[in-house]
């Protein structure tokens, strides 16, 4: 579920066939789809994956999950982390080329071409939009100047780790910070702690200047946007979207 107003006149249902599954991390899937017809969205936005067609109120079997892929690539991509839920029983059971129904798209906490300076504070699982925004950045060759912190507790539990690297390593305009919280990394890129005031300050001066984005757990998102506004951020530049009963 998520904490935002749905604008449900632009949105379509499709079928999607399953093509490829991924594992991210031990606890962290990608599913990808392909759809019966196009559907065009803006890097940042989610859906609806309609298990129970029958009642769409169903909260355990209807749920909303961020794109973690490009508008520009020909399949939507979405991740999730692996619960014992009945929702995720039933995405992890599905094979190639089972079909399920999707709603989309969703969402207003989206990238847009004319932002040439942004940032993006995040935890655990708010990585899978910010995929989706970088993913579109490196495949425009927009130049676009791009902070991210993405904290997680443990090694293990960093998604997309790979991705993000060979990203920052192929665009010097993209700078990734890790960090871990619950005991020292094993990894010497990443960063022991959480993201802070003072972190923000020594790597990231000019934060107050860019357009930020906080995705994750509402905790999280609340956290990060008092630290942001303590950075004399505006309040304005800042695009917030909490993940409820993920």
């Amino acid at each position: 579920m998520r904490d935002v107003e749905l604008s449900f006149a632009l949105m379509i249902e499709t079928k999607a066939r399953l093509i490829e599954r991924i594992k991210r991390s031990p606890s962290v899937e990608s599913f990808r789809f392909r759809l019966d017809e196009r559907v065009d969205f803006s890097p940042g936005q989610f859906l609806q994956v309609i298990f129970d067609q029958a009642n769409r109120n169903n909260k355990g079997l209807n749920k909303y999950l961020s794109i973690s892929s490009s508008p520009t690539k020909p399949y939507i991509e979405i991740t999730k982390r692996v619960s014992q839920s009945e929702f995720c029983a039933k995405l992890t059971s599905l094979k190639e080329g089972d079909e399920i129904l999707l709603r989309l798209p969703m969402g207003e906490c989206v990238f847009k071409e004319e932002y040439k300076r942004i940032g993006f504070l995040i935890g655990g699982i708010g990585i899978t939009p910010v995929i989706s925004i970088l993913e579109y950045i490196i495949e425009k060759n927009l130049g676009t100047d791009a902070y991210l912190f993405y904290s997680n507790r443990t090694d293990d539990d960093i998604a997309f780790k790979k991705e993000l690297d060979h990203w920052q390593s192929i665009n010097k305009s993209i700078k990734v910070y890790f960090t871990v919280t619950e005991c020292q990394p094993r990894d010497k890129t990443c960063l022991f702690g959480f993201i802070s005031k003072e972190l923000l300050r020594e790597k990231a001066c000019d934060l107050s200047e860019r357009m930020l984005f906080l995705f994750g757990p509402p905790g999280m998102v609340e956290e990060m946007c008092s630290v942001s506004l303590a950075l004399e951020c505006k309040r304005e530049n800042i695009k917030t979207e909490k993940f409820i009963g993920y």
